[in-house]
């Protein structure tokens, strides 16, 4: 079971590995979004996003039988790069499956430290079941993108943090892809401060979430276009779905366009690059989704990795 309890013995156990994120402050953003709002800056993390807590403390909890087999696992990107610099700092060999239209940026940074990479056809072939396959195959260790009890408490870890740093916060908000993050995190919160209001937040075209949400069980849907790559999956998780039931005030969702507008305004009155999936819960705050009277938010920016000629585009669209 997922508690407070696993994802601060998760803390103990990666701090070592990754870095206390700093939180920051932005008055131009809070003018226009007419709230507090303290960003957790995940886009700073190792390997450039939160997957690095979650990957980090999987890889350190597996036996010793295991970590001489090696890993494997399966992403668009951040997952798929936490995991190999994950498996990299204890001396594990890890394959990952990834789709043929991953940005090259994070194919390249996935290889660079150190791990093979196996394409698969994102409209063919099911990502899961190449893993697995890869798994039986080469008798390797499956490491989940979400659906893993203690990948979702190492995400949960930012939380504890956040926390610390600005105790103060009304609301929770976070991007939510699989589900892994704002499980971990709502959970953190709520296990502090049960008070506290807890928002996972999507994209418009990838809303799978909201719709399992609003029909009270798992929907899965066609692979969406998003621009938004770590939201590009089709259904949430079998274990990171029911905490987001009990913890979710709310699933919000946000257009492409109020994505890009964000991730323009973090990046040019912030002076600060987060990809677009990172953008999409502080455009929920920018834009206005969250009730008119929650002051002071808590925004997680979940990763800063994205390719510099998709962010030439964004930037100029």
């Amino acid at each position: 079971m997922l508690t407070l309890k696993l994802i601060q013995q998760a803390r103990a156990h990666i701090a070592p590995l990754i870095h206390r994120t700093p939180v920051m402050t932005s008055r131009a953003f809070d003018e226009a979004a007419g709230r507090e709002v303290f960003f957790k800056c995940e886009n700073l993390q190792r390997a450039g996003a939160f997957k690095m807590r979650g990957a980090t403390n999987k890889i350190l909890s597996l036996s010793e039988e295991e970590k001489q087999r090696g890993v494997v696992a399966f992403s668009s990107g951040n997952h798929a790069q936490a995991t190999a610099l994950a498996a990299r700092d204890a001396g594990v060999r890890a394959v990952i499956a990834m789709p043929t239209d991953a940005p090259q940026s994070k194919l390249a940074a996935t290889r660079g430290y150190g791990a093979e990479i196996i394409l698969y056809d994102r409209q063919r072939d099911d990502r899961e079941a190449v893993a697995r396959d890869i798994a039986e195959r080469e008798r390797l260790v499956l490491v989940p993108p979400y659906d893993d009890y203690l990948i979702i408490a190492g995400q949960g870890t930012c939380a504890l943090e956040l926390l610390e740093d600005v105790p103060d916060i009304d609301a929770l908000v976070t991007p939510c892809g699989g589900g892994g993050l704002f499980a971990g995190a709502s959970t953190a919160a709520k296990g502090i401060k049960p008070q506290i209001r807890c928002f996972p937040v999507e994209s418009e075209l990838s809303d799978d979430t909201r719709q399992s949400f609003v029909k009270g069980e798992r929907v899965c849907i066609p692979p969406p276009p998003t621009i938004a790559d770590g939201m590009r999956t089709q259904a949430p998780g079998a274990l990171t779905f029911p905490v987001l039931q009990r913890t979710a005030e709310d699933v919000l969702t946000v257009s492409e366009d109020e994505i890009i507008e964000t991730l323009r305004f973090i990046l040019f009155r912030m002076k600060t690059l987060v990809e677009p999936t990172g953008a999409v819960a502080a455009a929920a705050v920018l834009f206005g989704k969250l009730p008119a009277n929650i002051r002071r938010i808590g925004v997680v920016l979940s990763g800063g990795n994205v390719d510099a000629d998709v962010l030439a585009r964004l930037v100029s669209a």
